[in-house]
């Protein structure tokens, strides 16, 4: 077999075993019982709210995948939307099994089949994250505006403080300040080697003030997150007792929720346990408030794991006729 047939099998397979891997990795990390009470919930709720929750999330996924667009061209690149959608999947199916490695799996995607250099793509990728957190601190704003006592307590009780990973970030940002200050001066050949990647991965973080369509990406991240909060509060209305929790409760366990995802892989295991404990603070029964956990985890989970594997599958496929 000719080297570069190997290579295109290999473009084919590699990809399609990495992700049926991570589906068996995702399930088996949950213990039988909590996959049983997860099948349970889901076949008992109304399936026509999870339906709408569905495609609150996949309107997410495929509005940040269009967002990404508007960093990578002032830094000369047009990605098909394909692809980029079927990055952000393969991304987020990849954060199920290990923990921040989908942003770079989603940088090396683009880069593979759109020719877009590693580190401009990951140095987009920061930029989003920086939108993305500044979203979830609006997000806990309005929560704490509305139910500021309960949220307050619960985050207290459970010792979560957004402030240390804002601190945290700074922390970061400043370090990779101090680095590429180190790095451009240096005449270290192995620090000469890295200031290449640093550039690019600078040139990256700078593209959101190069941006034309500052108001569409403005847009889109606003979207994006209407989507994930609506993704959550429609599911309410599967269990009865949630059915008519206010918007205040609602958005305390939405961001409880963002916070326990960041905990485990995706969330596996803590966040239905941690959205039951919050609604408790709500006089919501803690069973009721873990199914709610258990279905809108479950269902938004599923999702991802079906269309990551697909995309895994569909990416070599179809940028084979490009």
């Amino acid at each position: 077999m000719q080297k570069k047939q190997l290579i295109k099998l290999l473009k084919t397979i590699l990809p399609l075993a990495l992700g049926v891997f991570l589906i068996w990795y995702s399930l088996q990390s949950a213990t039988p019982a909590e996959r049983r009470e997860l099948w349970t919930n889901i076949k008992e709720a109304n399936p026509l709210y999870i339906a709408l929750s569905l495609l609150f999330g996949v309107l997410s996924h495929a509005s940040r995948a269009y967002r990404w667009k508007y960093l990578l061209q002032p830094l000369g690149y047009r990605p098909r939307f394909a692809n980029s959608f079927m990055a952000v999947m393969a991304a987020y199916l990849a954060n199920l099994g290990i923990p921040r490695s989908g942003e770079l799996l989603r940088a090396a995607t683009i880069s593979t089949y759109e020719e877009v250099p590693f580190e401009k793509a990951f140095g987009t990728i920061i930029v989003e994250r920086l939108a993305d957190f500044c979203m979830l601190l609006l997000v806990i704003a309005i929560a704490l505006g509305l139910q500021s006592e309960n949220l307050l307590n619960y985050m207290r009780e459970q010792q979560i403080n957004p402030l240390i990973t804002l601190g945290v970030l700074i922390g970061f940002l400043l370090m990779l300040w101090i680095a590429v200050r180190i790095i451009r001066n240096s005449k270290n050949r192995v620090l000469v080697k890295v200031r290449g990647f640093v550039i690019g991965l600078v040139e990256g973080m700078r593209s959101i003030l190069q941006m034309k369509n500052k108001g569409a990406f403005i847009f889109h991240t606003f979207f994006i997150w209407g989507m994930y909060v609506l993704m959550f509060w429609i599911v309410k209305f599967t269990v009865p007792e949630t059915a008519n929790a206010s918007w205040g409760a609602v958005l305390s366990a939405f961001v409880v929720g963002s916070f326990a995802i960041s905990a485990t892989n995706g969330g596996i295991g803590v966040y239905p346990v941690a959205i039951g404990a919050l609604l408790l603070v709500f006089d919501i029964p803690k069973q009721a408030g873990e199914a709610y956990g258990w279905i809108i985890w479950g269902s938004q989970t599923a999702l991802v794991i079906v269309l990551g594997a697909l995309s895994f599958l569909l990416l070599p496929l179809y940028n084979r006729r490009s």
